[in-house]
């Protein structure tokens, strides 16, 4: 005789345990200290087994009926329930361990060593703040790309598009780090493309070829004229010769310097790209060099802080002197570097040459291995024929 909810909610306990049935296997259990449990009785394979439905009044019958039901249909797909549960709990326990947080964070920790510390920090603050909140707990297989549009887009529409579109890539990242470690099926972020608005054409200020003249002499005359730090002047003109990043230049160290055979060799961790940057030095630079020496060759930094000698020169220098030479709005210290590319091309230079000394390209880590002296022979003629330029200018 099946149960009823009156006969479940009237059944009091007795001396020893009993069960009342309901049919396929299931019953109720009424323990002597009064607690009520489903339970399911079936045979798998010719051996007894036993399944747990929850406990009354929490789980109604008509509750566990649906559960008997659906575990009576596993039985008939040659499926033990038992099994079944084990590996559906298992399976939450994986995707609640493989949220998109903690592979982020994983693949943030392993990458680590790769980034300056301040843009490893931007990166994983920039995730906490606008990712992480929206898709950070869902496991990461289960995350749609309308989803991850959802969490990218209020980033676009506070006018930061270029920060949306390095969150897309970063999450593209991680997302092809969840596929190698076999917890992600694709990378959604491929689905995605074009979905957010062009980056505006950002073009850094720079002096052209007929304004260079003026602001070299003017540069030249630093120490005098503007009453500027020697150290100043001498870093802006190497930075002009080499056509570097201004932060590579600020953290340039003397053993990096070979005098012997002219190069100046910045090591993959001071590069943008992460991968080693070799400068051909033209013989102005050399000889700028060799009067930096004089100043600082006691020192471990080419360019240290005047202040601070164990610390390198501040990264406001160069704005600060291109400020008081009068070229504030007119140019940046990474404005040299559109200057000097544009007149090498104008000048005949291959473009491959040019990009690969601008340290532009970024490569794969099977070619970054080799690919630093690349073109180093066209590269060094190019460097040459700029530091004449520069000098000619000058004079």
């Amino acid at each position: 005789m099946k149960l009823t909810n009156i006969a479940c909610k009237n059944a009091k306990p007795r001396e020893k345990t009993y069960k009342m049935f309901d049919g396929g296997g299931m019953y109720l259990e009424v323990t002597p200290a009064g607690g009520k449990y489903w339970r399911m009785k079936y045979l798998f394979m010719g051996k007894e087994n036993r399944l747990a439905f929850g406990v009354y009044p929490e789980v109604s019958l008509l509750e566990a009926r649906e559960k008997r039901n659906i575990a009576r249909k596993q039985l008939q797909n040659d499926e033990d329930p038992v099994q079944v549960r084990k590996t559906a709990k298992l399976e939450r326990k994986i995707n609640y361990e493989n949220n998109f947080e903690a592979i982020a964070r994983e693949w943030h920790s392993k990458r680590n060593y790769m980034w300056q510390p301040k843009h490893a920090k931007t990166i994983i603050s920039r995730l906490e703040q606008y990712i992480f909140p929206e898709i950070g707990s869902r496991p990461i297989k289960f995350i749609t790309p309308v989803e991850l549009l959802a969490a990218i887009e209020p980033i676009e529409k506070q006018g930061k598009h270029e920060m949306a579109h390095r969150m897309l890539q970063t999450c593209g990242q991680i997302f092809r780090y969840g596929v190698v470690t076999g917890r992600s099926e694709r990378d959604i972020t491929l689905d995605l493309k074009g979905a957010l608005a062009p980056v505006p054409t950002k073009n850094y200020a720079h002096l052209s070829e007929k304004e260079l003249p003026e602001f070299l002499k003017k540069l030249d005359r630093y120490d005098k004229e503007f009453n500027g730090q020697p150290l100043t002047k001498f870093a802006f003109q190497l930075l002009i010769l080499t056509f570097v990043r201004s932060g590579e230049i600020r953290g340039a160290e003397w053993k990096e310097i070979d005098f012997d055979k002219a190069q100046w060799r910045i090591p993959a961790n001071r590069m943008k790209m992460k991968e080693q940057h070799i400068v051909p030095l033209s013989k102005q630079s050399i000889k700028l060099l060799n009067k930096i020496h004089k100043i600082s060759g006691d020192n471990k930094f080419i360019f240290p802080s005047q202040k601070e000698p164990h610390k390198i020169m501040s990264e406001n220098t160069f704005l600060r002197a291109i400020e008081i030479m009068g070229y504030k709005e007119k140019t940046t210290g990474h404005g040299f570097r559109s200057t000097a590319s544009t007149i090498l091309n104008e000048n005949g230079f291959t473009p491959d040459v040019i990009e690969r000394q601008l340290a532009h390209c970024e490569r794969d880590q099977v070619r970054a291995a080799y690919n630093h002296a690349q073109y180093l022979k066209e590269r060094t003629a190019l460097m040459e024929w700029w530091g004449e330029f520069i000098e000619r200018l000058i004079k």
